[in-house]
């Protein structure tokens, strides 16, 4: 029993780290060499036209703690006068909708049943079968944070972290997650 035990923990927790909620998207300037930049500073956040969701004290602080964790962790140092890099995150909330999907999956007659309304047997896997029923509402966020280079006022790394939103006390409490799975994507691995 204990031999199972040690085979299926890791197991479910390679099954469970590969069903991440989350997406997580990079682009970067392939010539820029991220060892050369020591310290970083904050811009102001772009209005994001998600006030609702992250224009508050909890949401900025929840973004800004994780984001100054990670960039430590990263050996980058705070500073106010001059940094090399400077960041700024967006906010955003999306309204989107996708196709509901319907029908009957076998038929009401089982799999391989005989349709009496059809000429002949009706075999195979039924009819209508993911034919589009409808729209499905639902919300879609976004945490951009971006790096730009301060003498050449460049943006030379750009992440982003989306998921399903679905109330906006649960969108803010898992910023920190987000934040820190958007600078997994940063080119300077944790030291």
């Amino acid at each position: 029993m204990k031999r199972f035990v040690l085979y299926l923990v890791p197991l479910v927790v390679v099954v469970l780290a590969s069903c991440s909620a989350y997406q997580y998207h990079t682009t970067k300037i392939q010539s820029t060499d991220f060892s050369q930049y020591h310290t970083y500073g904050w811009l102001q956040p772009v209005d994001s036209l998600s006030k609702s969701y992250f224009d508050n004290d909890i949401a900025n602080a929840n973004i800004l703690e994780t984001a100054n964790r990670e960039l430590e962790a990263r050996g980058l140092t705070y500073s106010k006068d001059n940094p090399d890099l400077l960041f700024r995150y967006i906010a955003i909330v999306n309204n989107k909708s996708r196709p509901v999907y319907g029908g009957y999956p076998y038929g009401p007659w089982g799999m391989w049943g005989y349709n009496p309304w059809m000429w002949g047997p009706h075999w195979g896997y039924g009819y209508g079968w993911n034919r589009p029923v409808g729209q499905e509402r639902f919300r879609l966020g976004h945490i951009i944070i971006e790096a730009r280079d301060r003498r050449s006022n460049t943006v030379i790394w750009q992440a982003r972290g989306s998921g399903q939103v679905r109330s906006p006390e649960e969108a803010i409490n898992k910023l920190p997650e987000i934040v820190m799975g958007v600078f997994g994507e940063f080119p300077v691995a944790k030291q």
